[in-house]
């Protein structure tokens, strides 16, 4: 680099820090802005409310158990393979919205379809 343009980078940056210590006069016409108050009305608790957000889209996940695998077992898996989870046949499922247990419950079939019955909520910030 030419030291002639780091002289020059020099001198723009002072000027620069020098501009910012001095006080800025505004212009004869200038006002200071002035923000109005947006406070609006307290939030509806009417059922109107609700329906804002009943076409909201959630991530739904229903979790039957887990197990950790190396590698090697993952590649060898096929048809017919059958992998072991941490539960037992019969205890609850985790059920999860947007990655957070709300729920757990019992798996049932019903019309030949797996589905899930609640049979507890989870309070507070659930289970990881």
């Amino acid at each position: 680099m030419d030291p002639n343009d780091i002289e020059f980078l020099l001198n723009q940056a002072q000027a620069a820090l020098a501009s910012l210590e001095s006080p800025t006069e505004m212009a004869p016409d200038a006002s200071l802005f002035q923000l109005r108050d947006f406070g609006g009305a307290p939030a509806s608790t009417n059922k109107t409310t609700i329906d804002l957000v009943r076409d909201v889209e959630l991530d739904v996940k229903i979790e039957l158990g887990r197990t950790h695998m190396h590698l090697e077992e993952v590649l060898k898996m096929n048809k017919g393979s059958v992998v072991a989870l941490d539960k037992l046949a019969g205890d609850p499922v985790d059920i999860y919205v947007n990655g957070r247990m709300i729920a757990r419950g019992e798996v049932l079939v019903l019309n030949d379809n797996f589905c899930v019955r609640i049979a507890e909520l989870i309070v507070g910030d659930g289970i990881e």
